[in-house]
């Protein structure tokens, strides 16, 4: 098999949470672009469907689920759509997740905890249904952030507790399942990319970070979806258990 054919996602299925929109909506195309059909969850199906949309226009095969990853009872709903629909679930991106900025000693509990139930517990509950029904050579992917990593400026006590939370957690699912179910479990920790959730930090933010990344710019969603496809592809197969940051080097400033 010649090397470029390794990220080849031919007749693969993918499943993409958060996909509707920015980073879930990118992630979703490209892996359409690489071969897979893709199973959306979201909970605004309107959006879903224009991701589906884009997925189409591919020639690949799109499926929306209304989705609470909060909720494991909806994580299990959609798995079981994926496989009366497709058949196979082989790639499960962890990509649903809330931001939330603000200072530690005012956050209430019910804010502290919305963050974790979506960002940690969403991808467990997601990553639990999806490994149920997988296959050996599956894999999953965890979007955490670089925030899990390092800090920013912002008082972000509860998305940066979930994030490095969720890579505590691929090092323990990659330990359980890649010897004894032969699935790999990685994570990617994007640095600063234009999305939704990027759109509410102060004016002039971004700007601000600029000093700190090597690179000297945000990134580009194709630049992330593009490592993603490599991680779910067969050119990752002695890949488990790692974070990659795709930061433009602020990890390393």
């Amino acid at each position: 098999m010649a090397v470029l054919d390794l990220f080849r996602l031919d007749g693969k299925v993918a499943v993409v949470t958060g996909a509707s929109s920015g980073l879930g909506v990118a992630f979703a195309q490209n892996l359409a672009e690489a071969g897979a059909d893709v199973v959306l969850g979201a909970r605004r199906v309107d959006r879903l469907r224009e991701t589906a949309a884009s997925v189409e226009r591919t020639g690949r095969r799109a499926l929306v689920v209304e989705t609470d990853v909060s909720d494991p009872d909806s994580c299990t709903a959609l798995v079981d759509a994926a496989m009366a629909e497709f058949g196979r679930v082989d790639t499960l991106v962890n990509n649903a997740g809330v931001a939330s900025a603000v200072p530690a000693t005012r956050e209430t509990p019910e804010e502290f905890r919305r963050v974790l139930a979506v960002n940690l517990e969403g991808a467990y509950w997601m990553a639990q249904a999806c490994g149920r029904v997988m296959r050996p050579g599956s894999t999953i992917v965890n979007i955490a952030s670089v925030l899990g990593i390092t800090t920013a400026g912002l008082p972000q006590a509860a998305y940066v507790s979930s994030k490095a939370a969720v890579i505590g957690l691929t090092r323990d699912l990659a330990q359980q399942w890649t010897g004894r179910r032969g699935i790999r479990v990685n994570a990617l920790a994007p640095g600063f990319f234009h999305s939704e959730m990027t759109d509410e930090y102060p004016p002039g933010y971004l700007d601000g970070q600029l000093p700190r990344i090597p690179a000297g710019r945000v990134g580009e969603a194709t630049e992330l979806a593009a490592t993603l496809v490599f991680l779910a592809s067969d050119a990752a197969t002695y890949v488990t258990g790692q974070t990659l940051a795709v930061d433009g080097g602020l990890t390393i400033a």
